[in-house]
């Protein structure tokens, strides 16, 4: 697969030069954006994902691009090799100063039907990856984060984490145990230079799903005059927003819940 440098790398700063950053979940969709749009910023980046190949894709596009990164192996599922990853990791970088948190088991998301009928093995596994793995790589980057005298975390939730849905109870409850979580990680460690916040995505088209045709032409049009937007949202909005929180320009927002979605939730 092609990764294209950041597309308004023309206008992207180096307010992350220098800057070491993990972004788990990185081998497609927004994960990878945004470890173009942080190389394309100046940061030394680790892309890490359960899917290594798709991983080192990704950062052999970003060096392709000018940028400094590589990747590594993780499941965030499990505890070892979530320590192991970011071990290795900050080995390599030197320090961290920073993580993006973007993991998810999509395909159970399709079949997370409603409380009465939903197979709790997928309830399970949602809150696995979604939930409790995103519980284990804060225990294992936080440490690193506050001894090198504080730094942030971003995790990718979502609007159903706050929005009554019909359907999907799985991943909303994942998703709002996810904000408390971030809450919690910006409240405890907030005074020791930590921040944390979730960014909320609306309707994102990845390169993987235009590809793919994936969405009928209907459901983008609906989608679309859903929104009071002109379009749909595209990988680059959250990644802008990811290296915004992930910089020294977002040091003082902290325990949030940031919805990037056109104005389709306002909250």
């Amino acid at each position: 697969m092609h990764f294209q440098g950041y597309r308004g790398r023309d206008h992207v700063t180096d307010r992350l030069a220098g800057k070491a950053i993990i972004v788990i979940g990185s081998a497609t969709g927004i994960g990878a954006a945004t470890v173009m749009r942080l190389c394309a910023e100046g940061a030394h980046v680790c892309a890490a994902d359960l899917n290594a190949q798709g991983a080192e894709a990704v950062a052999a596009a970003a060096r392709d691009s000018g940028g400094n990164a590589f990747a590594l192996p993780i499941d965030i599922a499990d505890e070892t090799s979530v320590n192991a990853a970011v071990a290795a990791a900050v080995e390599r970088l030197g320090k961290l100063d920073a993580a993006h948190i973007n993991a998810a088991d999509l395909r159970t998301i399709f079949a997370d039907s409603n409380a009465l009928d939903v197979d709790l093995a997928v309830f399970d596994r949602t809150i696995q990856v979604n939930l409790r793995g995103h519980l284990l790589c804060t225990r294992a980057v936080l440490p690193h984060l506050l001894a090198g005298g504080g730094g942030a975390i971003v995790y990718t939730s979502s609007g159903s984490g706050h929005s009554g849905e019909p359907v999907r109870p799985s991943y909303a409850a994942s998703k709002s145990g996810l904000n408390a979580l971030m809450r919690h990680v910006a409240s405890a460690w907030g005074r020791e230079g930590i921040t944390a916040n979730c960014i909320a995505p609306g309707f994102v088209m990845t390169p993987e799903m235009i590809a793919g045709g994936q969405v009928p032409p209907e459901v983008l049009s609906a989608f679309t005059k859903a929104t009071p937007s002109t379009r749909v949202g595209e990988v680059d909005d959250i990644a802008a927003m990811a290296a915004l929180l992930l910089s020294a320009e977002g040091r003082w927002v902290n325990g949030q819940v940031i919805n990037v979605n056109g104005g389709a939730l306002m909250a």
